[in-house]
């Protein structure tokens, strides 16, 4: 279905979302006190800045937006009902305040903000910003993919079936015993633990595929927006393609640079022999 949605400049999301990390997220950083990490369950945590990030952030894009709605990954947590936004005709604005937050508690660099615009459970736009770094990128659906507002080209690496396998304790527990018979056929990289950075690795052409039981939309619609713009492929491994509202089903989820590659990693990992 085609969008008719007049999209906001996405730059001006992008500095939306600069602006607040700087207040909300930055400041944080290697400051936090014990009681403001907990486990929402076990091994899944959330700190006093991902709910302040999404916090400011919601009120700031349905702004700019008028009549749209908002999934964030800690009022979905708290109400699960929130996820059924996401076929809505209305645009849905989904938020991961701080993706990577085991690594952004722990004091380690690899933690992202991610937000994406979906409309029709269709990703008209993403945006990866790593607050360390100042790095943001972003794309829109049919306008190109950006890295510091510079166009990004498809990766032109040789492809070596290099990918992560963050297949554990998300998702389905028959994935990971499954991949990790046959990782050998493929040459796993190991995982930074954030979402956000191993899609862009795999859009400067690092990686070759990622692979991932977790499949919850704020983690993965902005790397897709990001990564089907440069000509990549992104399914659920039914192989029915991604909609952000197939995470309620989901047993996995598999991104590569292209559909050639996409088909050869299944292939190898998952078909059977």
């Amino acid at each position: 279905m085609t969008s008719t949605t007049t999209l906001p400049d996405p730059r001006i999301v992008a500095n939306l979302i600069r602006d607040i990390a700087r207040v909300e997220v930055l400041p944080r950083f290697r400051q936090l006190a014990r009681h403001e990490v907990r486990e929402k369950s076990p091994g899944d945590f959330v700190t006093i800045a991902d709910e302040a990030m999404e916090a400011a952030l919601a009120p700031k894009l349905a702004a700019l937006m008028p009549g749209s709605l908002l999934v964030g990954e800690e009022d979905s947590a708290r109400d699960v009902s929130v996820m059924q936004r996401l076929a809505s005709h209305q645009p849905v604005w989904v938020i991961d305040p701080v993706d990577g937050t085991a690594n952004f508690a722990a004091g380690r660099e690899a933690f992202a903000v991610m937000l994406a615009l979906v409309e029709h459970d269709q990703i008209l736009a993403g945006w990866i910003y790593e607050p360390v770094t100042d790095r943001m990128s972003y794309a829109v659906r049919g306008g190109g993919a950006f890295d510091r507002d510079r166009r990004l080209a498809k990766p032109a690496s040789e492809n070596t079936y290099r990918g992560v396998l963050a297949v554990g304790s998300k998702g389905d527990p028959a994935l990971g015993p499954r991949v990790q018979k046959r990782r050998d056929r493929v040459h796993p990289v190991k995982s930074v633990r954030c979402a956000g950075v191993e899609y862009m690795r795999l859009a400067h052409g690092e990686l070759d595929f990622l692979m991932f039981s977790g499949v919850m939309p704020w983690d993965h619609a902005p790397g897709a927006a990001i990564i089907q713009e440069l000509g990549g492929h992104i399914s659920y491994l039914d192989g029915k393609g991604y909609r952000p509202s197939g995470a309620l089903k989901a047993g996995g989820i598999l991104a590569a640079r292209d559909r050639v590659t996409w088909d050869e990693v299944y292939k190898r990992l998952l078909a059977a022999d």
